[in-house]
This record gives C-alpha cells, structure tokens and sequence, in this order.
C-alpha cells in the first residue's frame, strides 16, 4: 500500500501517524495536487506486531483490521475531524480479526469505536476500493453505507459480505438444509454441483461491474488516473466547506 500512496500523493508529503502501531492500517497526512488529506488504507503485509509485555507478538494477517489497527484509525479519523481535514480510504480489507484471542483482545470494544468514528465524522470523505471490501471491513473503511463524497472503484475490487469461498460454502450448507427439510437427499455429486454454482454466481456478483451498475461505487477507474480523480472529487467537496458540528458521542479508551 505505501507503494500505491507513493504514486498517488505529492513528493515528499507523506507523514505517517502512529507508524509502528497497528500496522495492519496505514494512517497519515499528505497532500494530493496541493489539497491537505487524511488518509486510511488497509495494508496488506504480513507483520508481527510487537508488545511491552511479549517481544514476539502476533502474526498478524494483511488486509484484516485487528484491534490495534481499529483504534488508531478511529484516533486519526477523530483527530482529521478536529482540524476539518477530509479524509481518502483506500479499501483492501477482508474485515475485521475474529477469534477468541480477538476478542479478548478488546476487538469489539474497538472495532466499535473506529465503527463510530467513521458514521459521526463531518468532514469530507471519499474511498477508493483497490481490492477486496469485505463485511464489516467495508463499513469501517467508509463504504457507500457511510455517505462518502465518491466512491472509486479499480478493476480489482471485490465488494462482498465475505470473501467467495466462505460464502459459497455458507450458502451451499443452507441450501443443502433446505432440500433436507424437504425430504430430499444430494449425492456428493450433486452437492459439488450446487457448490459450483453458487461459486460461479457469487464470483459474478462481487465484481466492480456489478457493484457500479448498483451505484454501490460512482465509476471504475484506471489505477493510473486515480490521483487525477481524486484531485477532482477534492476540488468538488470544496465548492461546499460549509461542514455540520462534529459530535462524536462518548468512545471508550
């Protein structure tokens, strides 16, 4: 990812915030074409994120939003609404880390808050999806449920509730239940026939074409013309910098 934002904001801009922590989420200010911005992007690298109280840390998985990463972008977003910054995310995220360890890990509690950041925030935003936008991944990282100024979409994207694998398997067992309720039994000939199917119809469906044609992105883009298409949806949000009062509500340390 900080390849893509080398290509996309001006020389020598980027100041990355909080770069050590969380690093499954690339938070930072830069300028593109002149315009000041805030920018949340999903990092797909593999890390292990260090500790004060355990010198190996976790593996962590790229593109997965662990609680860590949750909270220092919900600080970032807090602190661009603060000094009326708007705010670019760049998409690649398969959601948010789950498991046992997760959740003792706080990842609710701070999922939550990033959540709640991203639905209050008053400034300007406009999201690129550059991969996957998974599941929950997809609302925190300032999908069309979230009201951003534009949405741009490279031919890359995959919009989806969860990745084609999981789903595919998910439907398949509830179709499989329902034939059984119904007094009907499928060879394992015909379940892998089902599975296909639904595979071939949920790969149709997560792509960009059919994500645009549903206005859930406003245009698919050429990767190359992205800072061309951001420098423009900056210039547009300008024409308004009337902003409402930003009320974030009570967010838990």
């Amino acid at each position: 990812m900080r390849e893509i934002l080398a290509r996309i904001v001006d020389a020598d801009s980027w100041t990355e915030y909080k770069e050590g922590y969380g690093r499954t989420v690339l938070t930072g200010y830069a300028r593109i074409d002149g315009w000041n911005v805030g920018v949340v992007a999903n990092q797909r690298a593999v890390v292990r994120n260090k500790t004060s109280h355990d010198s190996q840390g976790e593996i962590q998985v790229g593109g997965v939003i662990y609680s860590d990463a949750a909270d220092k972008a919900a600080r970032f977003i807090l602190n661009c609404n603060q000094k009326e910054i708007p705010i670019i995310f760049f998409q690649d995220v398969t959601g948010f880390m789950v498991g046992k360890r997760a959740e003792h890990g706080g990842i609710i509690k701070d999922g939550a808050k990033m959540v709640n950041a991203v639905a209050n925030s008053t400034v300007p935003k406009l999201t690129v999806v550059v991969g996957n936008s998974y599941g929950a991944g997809n609302y925190a990282m300032c999908g069309r449920a979230y009201d951003p100024r534009l949405v741009l979409a490279w031919p890359t994207a995959k919009i989806a509730v969860m990745g084609g694998t999981q789903a595919s398997k998910v439907l398949k067992q509830i179709k499989v239940r329902q034939l059984e309720k119904q007094g009907k039994e499928l060879s394992e000939e015909d379940e892998q026939a089902l599975l296909s199917e639904i595979q071939e119809r949920y790969k149709e469906q997560t792509t960009p074409y059919y994500a645009a044609a549903r206005l859930w992105v406003d245009v698919l883009i050429d990767p190359v013309n992205t800072r061309d298409w951001l420098s423009r949806g900056l210039d547009v949000v300008d024409q308004n910098p009337k902003l409402e009062r930003f009320n974030p509500g009570v967010i838990q340390t």
